[in-house]
């Protein structure tokens, strides 16, 4: 058996919303470098423009696809819009999200559809477009993103951690529905990684510095450390895993 054709994904393609930043934009990069077309899904075009540009010198083929996940109608719409101008998608990661880190108490409806919408509704409906084509080619991949917070509960963010507590049993779900037509859905669990989401974590390093304690390897994440994963879950080699979380913690949970 060859094993290094285990993880090639040369020729697939694989959209990933939330892909203009942070987790999202390095799972994208790293799908890209083991070989796959990489079609960035987000809502701020300059942004988008900027993470296809910047892939595309790493020698990356890429587009983007503005798109706003903020409704289950904006999702469906996404997954159609991708199929009608990119083609067949082979692999999904739903990396789009926001924590708005609101006190309970002041967490009002809007507020709250929104942060569920992003975490919960676009990944089920565009599942929905997109896994029955997957399963009439025997084939795909479905990446969700769980969180410390699937497990934990942190102050100020309800409605995210509802959200991420969630994509658990959804990646379940889907993983019941689709896995026996070659579709596997799993889910990754980052801990604290540099991005947008988590400034105000890096911003204060006396914080930053007890969450790197608290993980068993002694640091927090750097957004190279989701790259193995990510191509592992999109490949062959993880033909056999499904509805499961791989926490890329760095040990937090473990402890």
């Amino acid at each position: 058996m060859n094993i290094s054709a285990l993880f090639d994904i040369s020729g697939k393609t694989a959209l990933v919303t939330g892909g203009n930043s942070g987790i999202g934009e390095a799972m994208g990069r790293a799908l890209g470098l083991a070989g796959a077309y990489i079609l960035l899904a987000a809502r701020r075009k300059e942004a988008l423009a900027h993470a296809v540009e910047h892939m595309r010198k790493d020698g990356i083929q890429a587009d983007s696809l503005a798109a706003d996940l903020s409704s289950p109608e904006k999702a469906l719409a996404c997954g159609k819009a991708a199929l009608d101008t990119f083609g067949p998608v082979d692999i999904l990661i739903n990396a789009a999200g926001v924590n708005m880190r609101q006190p309970f108490m002041e967490v009002g409806p809007t507020n709250w559809a929104t942060q569920i919408n992003l975490h919960l509704s676009a990944p089920f409906f565009l599942t929905q477009v997109l896994a029955p084509g997957m399963a009439r080619r025997g084939w795909g991949r479905i990446i969700n993103i769980a969180s410390l917070q699937s497990f934990r509960a942190f102050a100020d963010s309800a409605p995210y951690g509802a959200g991420k507590g969630g994509v658990v049993q959804l990646t379940r779900a889907i993983a019941q529905e689709w896995s026996g037509r070659g579709v596997t859905c799993n889910a990754v669990g980052p801990g604290f990684f540099p991005t947008a989401l988590t400034r105000p974590v890096f911003d204060n390093p006396e914080l930053a510095g007890r969450n790197a304690a608290q993980t068993c390897i002694g640091r927090n994440g750097t957004l190279e450390d989701l790259y193995g994963c990510t191509v592992f879950l999109a490949s062959e080699a993880s033909a056999y895993i499904t509805g499961q979380v791989i926490m890329i913690d760095g040990g937090f949970t473990a402890r």
